[in-house]
Order: structure tokens, then C-alpha cells, then sequence
């Protein structure tokens, strides 16, 4: 789980805009551009180039 101060804080790295959290793939997904970015042992990778299209 994410903590939710640090979701408000977070913005995705391509666009600028609001992640929202998907708890069941344990990612943040940025509807703005259509990334989801992994969080692997609690900790969000926020690279881009690392991020997952949809």
C-alpha cells in the first residue's frame, strides 16, 4: 500500500500530471499519458523509459 501523502506529492515524470494508485498490479498509473510505472518492494520506479504503455 501506498501511503496516500506521498501519492498527492507524486506526479509522473513524462506529463507532469496525477498518478493514481492500482492496488491489485501494485502500480501507478498515469491515465493523463497512458503509463503505468511498477513499485517493486515498496518503492515506486519512476523512470519512464521503465514505464509499462496501455
Amino acid at each position: 500500500m501506498i501511503d496516500p501523502k506521498l501519492l498527492d506529492i507524486l506526479a509522473c515524470p513524462a506529463c507532469k500530471g496525477d498518478l493514481a494508485y492500482d492496488e491489485g498490479n501494485q502500480k501507478l498509473v498515469c491515465e493523463k499519458c497512458r503509463l503505468k510505472y511498477t513499485i517493486q518492494d515498496d518503492i515506486p520506479i519512476m523512470l519512464a523509459d521503465q514505464a509499462e504503455k496501455f
